[in-house]
């Protein structure tokens, strides 16, 4: 049970830290310019997938079919990602 809640903090903490990096960029350029609303998404998608990612990590046995699961999972995070920064799709909720 410690190795698994030691794994979610790491996942958790790794979310964390890559939210504090457009928050430390703000202090030294305009280039990077997020709002609050920004930081809310990008913290659900960062948070929500450690989670999914732990969930299948926990409850898929076989080695491979967890690999393809994980892969999958970090797939439709960059995509969702991208399409809110530039719009890759066209979806109303691009970012151009």
């Amino acid at each position: 049970m410690t190795a698994n809640n030691n794994r979610l903090m790491i996942i958790l903490s790794v979310a964390g830290l890559l939210l504090l990096l457009p928050l430390m960029a703000m202090q030294f350029t305009s280039e990077v310019n997020w709002t609050f609303s920004d930081f809310i998404v990008a913290g659900i998608l960062l948070f929500g997938t450690g989670g999914l990612i732990e969930l299948a990590i926990r409850k898929i046995n076989k080695v491979g079919t967890r690999i393809w699961v994980i892969l999958g999972i970090l797939i439709v995070l960059f995509l969702i990602w991208a399409e809110l920064a530039v719009g890759i799709f066209g979806s109303p909720f691009a970012g151009n």
